[in-house]
């Protein structure tokens, strides 16, 4: 089900004639043609927990992602409830057309890891299959590995781990991803990743993660130019603090760079979520590179 966005009354059917040495005017009909069919990943949970139900709630079409398949289903079924919609009944993995009321026809529920080549394929095959043409993907799955380790005795496999998840996992969704934009028609769609203060900032004893979130900003840049002859627009969200369960520690209290122990305050992952949704709806042609959304109190600038 690919839904178009359409001009406002006030938009002009046409552009104005432009005067001399002033560029044409884009008319606004063709700047918001982009499909509205996503891709999630890390969806079961937090962040794009909530920004998978925003852009159901707006009408987008989701692919949703994540390792386990039960959690992908509590998205999916909360996106209904909040819909006041009947929960729909489900046949078998994945769901069908006809499976359901109109948020159950435009949620697919697709188990994947992320780190696994084969998985990442599938995923965006099942999607393309549902939905046709793709207009966003959500690079969102990732993990801090364990917490509170120094480096020193930090185990190589979960090193490993959180660089697969990560880096790896977000790598391969936007190759898959940009290898469909890049063939679809009408050419085009956008990427957005999900950075960290921790790209610009790290907690103590956080080195996989903070290592693994500047590598994504090199790939956020990287994929941004590449996609440009493409109409594939490249960028990224770093988020600090969202009330989520991978943060509920700040609200007990975390190690700060001076070595105390401080609570940390937090922010509405709803807020996110409306910024990952107004990243996602703006016109090709224009594009958010970099944005920091952050709990307005917590020690990131000045921190250490």
């Amino acid at each position: 089900m690919n839904a178009e966005r359409t001009a406002s009354p006030r938009d002009p059917g046409t552009a104005p004639e432009a005067g001399p040495g002033t560029p044409p005017e884009i008319p606004r009909t063709a700047a918001r043609g982009a499909a509205r069919t996503a891709v999630v990943t890390g969806a079961g949970s937090g962040i794009g927990r909530a920004v998978a139900l925003e852009l159901l709630h707006e009408g987008w079409s989701v692919a949703l992602a994540g390792r386990r398949e039960e959690p992908l289903r509590e998205t999916a079924d909360l996106a209904a409830r909040q819909a006041g919609e009947p929960v729909a009944e489900r046949a078998g993995p994945g769901g069908g057309p006809g499976d359901g009321p109109a948020v159950g026809e435009r949620t697919l529920c697709v188990p994947t890891d992320v780190s696994a080549p084969d998985d990442v394929a599938a995923l965006f095959a099942a999607a393309r299959e549902r939905f046709g043409p793709l207009g966003l993907l959500f690079n969102n799955a990732g993990t801090f590995g364990p917490g509170g380790v120094p480096v020193e005795d930090l185990p190589y496999d979960a090193w490993r781990h959180v660089v697969d998840t990560n880096l790896n996992g977000a790598f391969l969704c936007a190759q898959a991803a940009f290898r469909q934009m890049k063939e679809q028609e009408p050419q085009g769609g956008r990427i957005i990743n999900n950075g960290s203060v921790s790209a610009h900032a790290p907690r103590p004893h956080s080195v996989a993660y903070t290592a693994t979130k500047h590598a994504l900003t090199g790939l956020t840049k990287s994929l941004s130019l590449d996609g440009r002859p493409y109409r594939i627009a490249v960028g990224q969200i770093d988020i600090g603090n969202a009330a989520t369960d991978m943060t509920a520690r700040m609200r007990s209290g975390i190690l700060q760079a001076g070595g105390e122990t401080a609570v940390e305050p937090v922010m509405d992952v709803a807020d996110v979520a409306r910024t990952v949704r107004h990243m996602a709806e703006l016109p090709l042609e224009a594009n958010v590179q970099f944005a920091t959304v952050l709990a307005t109190a917590m020690p990131y600038i000045g921190r250490g």
